[in-house]
């Protein structure tokens, strides 16, 4: 069985972070980056016309917060992996508990981001 290329949307209000993001992951085999979104409505919009896999989510995007964010991306696309990345690590447990699939403190070092987008990708076999 060939393995599926996942294709990930990155959703963050901070340039250099989308920038940080992209650059991480490309070098990631079996990922694409499929696009940037700078705010909740563009990640929305993003999801509908490019179907994204899993999308990595500034969980303090202006105006929607995070549990609200998580349950529109998930209208628009079912079964859509979210992980949910924040500046403070004591969002942790309310991204976990609103359903995100993972979360990565903005502190940690970046192969904690690739872990997270590995084990998505290892649940989206098959």
């Amino acid at each position: 069985m060939s393995e599926r290329t996942l294709r990930v949307l990155i959703a963050d209000d901070q340039p250099r972070v989308r920038s940080a993001l992209r650059l991480l992951l490309i070098q990631e085999s079996g990922v694409t980056v499929v696009g940037e979104a700078e705010d909740v409505e563009q990640a929305l919009r993003l999801v509908a016309e490019r179907q994204p896999d899993l999308v990595l989510l500034d969980w303090e995007l202006p105006r929607w917060g995070g549990p609200a964010a998580l349950t529109g991306l998930r209208r628009v696309r079912a079964g859509l992996a979210v992980i949910a990345l924040s500046g403070r690590p004591e969002a942790r447990r309310s991204a976990l508990e609103a359903g995100a699939d993972g979360f990565v403190s903005k502190g940690d070092p970046p192969e904690r981001v690739l872990e997270a987008v590995r084990a998505c990708r290892r649940n989206r076999r098959g």
